[in-house]
């Protein structure tokens, strides 16, 4: 009998990863999420794609062209402004949260197959006049204007962003709310084509939703993105319409929005259900209040990786501490 001892270099056929894999990292990926392996596309705490190359840095911010970019930049309005230095552009569009699509920072390398034309909004529920909106047609029936607000996320990080968009009370007061409507929800699409995590997270509760009090929705802070840095959102901000709301905790601040319903009852939203002691609905920037797993006392600039203290409300008490007494 001929047995072939095998040298010390040589691997099993079973671990040599198949060339046509290697070469189509998608497919690996999904590959990885079909044996359970790759289902939250995690390895000891690397993004599988980094394992096979990055984009390159002109292929970072992809702005797109439609109907409406000639409407960008916006005018600025000087209400609105913050003692921080702007944060880096590529260093925002670098490091971001879109769960629909990957559970680190770097969103924007797995955005590409998402569509944002043709794209619309239906705004419905306790309402007078109910509509679907294309969003281009939105866009030219808002007052949009540049705005400059910090953005703190849960996690302790934070930066100062330009955005251009409209105040969410002139999309409200187009539909005429009932006096029954107490509160929105919101929801972004479901689409497993693009995001790869609605495919492979099925157990989680997509489609992404958020919430506001009716009151927070019409306060004055309260906008609608759909641009960023004087031009139009490309997808890892949250293309083609997100929201904004700078005195709460970023997973509050919902992306590309294809719904918005005005109810009665407090709606529920994706962290308060998946984890409801870590993630509240109100989820308004506290320092005294420590997440159950890190300190909120201060917070992470990410372009300087400077930390700073963090304010109460993101220091927009003078817009929004009434609503909430002695919170």
């Amino acid at each position: 009998m001929l047995i072939k001892r095998k040298k010390t270099w040589e691997r099993p056929e079973r671990e040599v990863t198949p060339e046509e894999i290697y070469l189509k990292r998608r497919d690996f990926v999904k590959m990885m999420g079909v044996a359970g392996v790759g289902a939250g596309l995690l390895t000891n705490g690397i993004d599988i794609f980094d394992l096979f190359g990055k984009k390159d840095d002109e292929k970072l911010i992809k702005i797109p062209e439609t109907p409406t970019s000639h409407l960008y930049p916006a005018k600025k309005n000087a209400k609105y402004t913050v003692d921080r230095k702007i944060t880096d552009e590529l260093v925002a569009a670098r490091y971001n949260n879109f769960y629909e699509f990957s559970s680190f920072k770097s969103v924007w390398k797995h955005v590409d197959e998402m569509e944002v034309r043709p794209w619309q909004v239906e705004v419905g529920g306790l309402v007078e006049r109910p509509r679907v909106y294309d969003i281009d047609e939105l866009v030219r029936e808002m007052p949009l204007e540049e705005r400059l607000y910090r953005f703190r996320c849960v996690e302790a990080w934070a930066m100062t962003v330009p955005w251009t968009g409209f105040p969410m009370s002139a999309l409200i007061k187009k539909v005429s709310p009932l006096s029954s409507a107490k509160y929105i929800r919101m929801r972004t699409f479901h689409n497993k084509k693009w995001a790869l995590q609605q495919k492979l997270r099925f157990w989680l509760p997509w489609p992404y939703e958020e919430g506001l009090t009716m009151e927070e929705a019409m306060n004055e802070l309260t906008f609608l993105a759909t641009g960023i840095y004087g031009h139009e959102l490309p997808k890892q901000h949250g293309a083609p319409v997100r929201l904004v709301v700078p005195w709460k905790y970023g997973f509050k601040n919902i992306k590309s929005i294809v719904r918005i319903d005005f109810v009665e009852d407090e709606p529920k939203t994706f962290w308060n259900t998946l984890v409801p002691d870590e993630y509240d609905f109100t989820a308004n920037v506290n320092p005294e209040v420590p997440h159950p797993r890190w300190s909120q006392a201060t917070e992470r600039i990410i372009d300087t990786d400077e930390r700073v203290p963090t304010i109460k409300y993101n220091g927009y008490g003078e817009f929004v501490a009434r609503m909430y007494g002695k919170r």
